[in-house]
């Protein structure tokens, strides 16, 4: 395990890869922000504007996936107001036991801003056992219902013929994640590459049980669809020399966004902007920490390091201090939802733990074998 010389980014990340300098991706993006034709990135923008308001089939020009939190709303008031055009919302809504009143009110929030929007809510019976099978098949029950958050968007853009999709971030640039990197830093039809979507691929989800025509909405369009389509993915934060998740949290909470009260050391985040619709993300980034050594505040700290607002040696405190850190209540929580005991929700977790990275300390409890910042 090594850590990129600039910030804490470390080279377990999937599919990252540092350059000679031992920099990462992230950290080289935002040193070439210094020389960016900011000029030539606005006529860049322009163009894709043009290209949603000549390609549209009917009242709408483009289309945005919301949760309501602080990327959404930031993405979907800059589209309308400044540049003007008129975005399909699309929600994706959770399960009534698993949704957080905050999330809903958030939402609502959007629609008080004049926004059309459209909520999708797959079968929560379906969704609650594809839960349970991500968990304990790959202790990760995203794994499902992430499928089914990146595919609503292009699914609709389709059905509605709305040629143009704004996404957010970057993951090959701002995060790392070279494989969803296109032809561009703005494209991103290769979004379907990426570590969270595996291509696109159901077939881990398909058993005696559950059949093809019981998943449609977990199911991303075929690369074919989507050139029929002529769908066009676009990263808005590409265009954005402030796009970080202090900033989008910032300019979000002055228009209405509700954000989380509870402690760094209960939810591993150290501000309360993300994850707003729902708790459970907070123990699978716990997991994910326990996988690849770094969590959600390594993603916070790595910007505040390259955005100057802390030194890395601040980072590392705070990294040590907070990252990984989930509230017994959330563990508590989902092991009910998904029919398990919080020691069989334990067991789950010992099997994904890198052995390479952790010590087992007893049940729930791990001890590094990396110092933060310097790796192994």
């Amino acid at each position: 395990m090594k850590y990129c010389s600039r910030c804490l980014q470390p080279d377990t990340r999937p599919g990252i890869r540092f350059d000679p300098r031992g920099i990462c991706p992230a950290c080289a993006y935002h040193e070439g922000l210094v020389h960016v034709d900011w000029d030539e990135r606005k006529r860049e923008l322009q163009e894709v504007v043009a290209f949603g308001r000549a390609h549209k089939n009917g009242a709408y020009d483009c289309i945005i996936g919301v949760s309501g939190g602080k990327d959404s709303t930031r993405q979907a008031i800059f589209v309308k107001e400044e540049l003007g055009m008129n975005p399909l919302l699309v929600n994706l809504g959770y399960p009534p036991e698993q949704v957080t009143q905050r999330g809903v009110e958030n939402v609502s929030n959007l629609i008080r801003h004049g926004f059309d929007c459209v909520a999708i809510h797959p079968g929560p019976q379906m969704w609650r056992k594809l839960m349970q099978k991500g968990f304990l098949e790959y202790t990760n029950w995203c794994k499902s219902t992430e499928l089914a958050l990146f595919s609503s968007v292009p699914r609709l853009a389709i059905a509605y013929q709305i040629p143009l999709i704004w996404w957010g971030e970057n993951a090959a640039l701002q995060l790392g994640d070279l494989n969803v990197m296109g032809k561009s830093g703005a494209d991103g039809n290769n979004l379907r590459r990426m570590n969270t979507l595996g291509g696109g691929d159901v077939t881990w989800l398909l058993d005696e049980e559950i059949r093809r025509n019981q998943i449609l909405q977990y199911l991303y369009p075929k690369e074919e669809e989507m050139t029929r389509g002529n769908l066009r993915i676009t990263f808005l934060g590409y265009f954005w020399r402030d796009w970080s998740l202090r900033d989008n949290g910032t300019y979000s909470a002055l228009r209405g966004l509700d954000i989380r009260r509870e402690k760094p050391w209960e939810i591993g985040d150290p501000v309360g902007v993300t994850s707003l619709d729902e708790n459970w993300v907070t123990l699978n980034q716990m997991i994910k920490y326990l996988k690849f050594g770094f969590g959600r505040v390594a993603d916070y700290v790595n910007e505040d390091i390259r955005n100057g607002h802390i030194t890395r040696d601040e980072g590392i405190q705070l990294n040590e201090k907070y990252d990984g850190k989930c509230s017994d209540v959330y563990i508590e929580s989902f092991s009910h939802y998904v029919g398990i005991t919080v020691k069989e929700f334990w067991r789950q977790v010992d099997k994904a733990v890198n052995p390479d990275l952790f010590i087992k300390a007893g049940l729930g409890k791990y001890l590094p074998r990396f110092k933060v910042g310097v790796g192994l």
